[in-house]
């Protein structure tokens, strides 16, 4: 079967779609960050990976204090002991 071409308005929708989601993962990643007492000042949509016809947005976590990724490792750990817990019951 032939490949049905997208017309440029559709086009622009669908890559305003991705980069809704983008930013709708960055806030709920921002939310549950803060949830556990972590912020990631830096936590942004990559804009150059918005750029262009067909966007791929990435998420920069970007850079963070020591304190910040120590706090960040102990929460992962603590949810990784919790999973092992729950699968063990």
């Amino acid at each position: 079967m032939g490949k049905i071409m997208m017309t440029a308005t559709e086009r622009r929708k669908e890559a305003a779609g991705r980069v809704r989601a983008a930013e709708d993962a960055v806030a709920r990643l921002r939310a549950g960050l803060a949830g556990v007492g972590v912020k990631l000042p830096s936590l942004r949509i990559d804009l150059v990976s918005c750029a262009g016809s067909g966007p791929v947005p990435l998420v920069d976590l970007g850079r963070c204090t020591i304190d910040t990724a120590l706090r960040l490792s102990a929460e992962l750990e603590e949810k990784k002991r919790e999973a092992a817990a729950a699968h063990d019951s």
